[in-house]
């Protein structure tokens, strides 16, 4: 079961970046929505990581692991 969720999730990376690139080409409208959506998803998740690394440094923890 985990290994569908992960090639789901690899073939929607995969596809994000298809549309991506085939929109900076000029592909068709639903090939640019489909790349905002994946810009924005990828943004989201770059802030989410800066914030995470951000309250460690806060808190005094050094973000290595064990």
């Amino acid at each position: 079961m985990a290994e569908l969720v992960l090639i789901g999730a690899l073939a929607l990376v995969v596809g994000g970046c298809v549309c991506v690139v085939w929109a900076e080409r000029g592909g068709p409208r639903w090939v640019r929505v489909a790349a905002a959506v994946t810009l924005a998803a990828g943004e989201v998740l770059r802030r989410s990581g800066k914030n995470q690394r951000r309250g460690l440094s806060r808190t005094g923890g050094d973000g290595g692991g064990e």
